[in-house]
């Protein structure tokens, strides 16, 4: 099971969540979010992706960002057509794509079916005000009903206590490839609890 650290901000703390080894570290480009990246990303292992989260964002200004950043992947967090998710694949072949989707309740999976095979991962995130960051889970049995074979990436909400959730659904032979953490594992946004976030990653690891 993967590990996505999102939301990270303060040079320091990501240094500190650095340390622990996730597998994805999220930096977001967008004005209007209370993380919104303005600052410098330190080195990082070559272990951990980097991965800028955008909203509805032209190609070319991504494209921009990747390159300034160096990032190893994509998060499309707005509503992004399946032509604008070819067009970065061709531009950028190399880069991870994750396709982000909403859910409240119910979810009609099969308007991913012309994206499946445009992007290396969606993600499935509470439907809410805020693009992410709501710190709210959708109802998880939901996912029964997915019948495609791309690996997603699970987000919502995640908090310490949810490993028992998380173990159930990993049992189900769903394709889930991670979970992507961040405002539960928060002193403030952008600041992430560098013991919470270890103790999680830790108990995922016995999963």
């Amino acid at each position: 099971m993967k590990l996505k650290v999102c939301g990270m901000k303060h040079e320091d703390n990501i240094q500190s969540i650095a340390e622990l080894q996730p597998d994805y570290m999220g930096f977001i480009f967008y004005p209007k979010s209370k993380r919104n990246f303005e600052n410098h990303i330190p080195k990082l292992s070559k272990d951990i992706k980097k991965t800028g989260v955008f909203v509805n964002m032209p190609v070319a200004e991504i494209i921009e960002k990747i390159e300034q950043y160096d990032l190893q992947a994509v998060q499309l967090h707005g509503d992004e057509s399946v032509e604008i998710v070819k067009e970065l694949k061709s531009e950028k072949p190399n880069i991870e794509i994750i396709k982000v989707f909403g859910i409240k309740d119910e979810f009609e999976f099969s308007i991913l079916e012309d994206y499946a095979d445009a992007v290396d991962y969606f993600l499935f995130d509470t439907k809410g005000k805020e693009r992410g960051g709501n710190g709210v889970k959708f109802d998880w049995s939901v996912l029964k009903k997915y019948h495609l074979k791309t690996p997603f990436i699970l987000s919502g909400g995640i908090s310490p206590d949810d490993i028992d959730a998380i173990k159930e659904i990993t049992k189900s032979g769903l394709p889930i490839y991670g979970l992507d953490i961040n405002s539960k594992f928060e002193i403030e946004p952008g600041l992430k609890h560098i013991e919470a976030v270890k103790g999680f990653k830790n108990n995922l690891n016995e999963l």
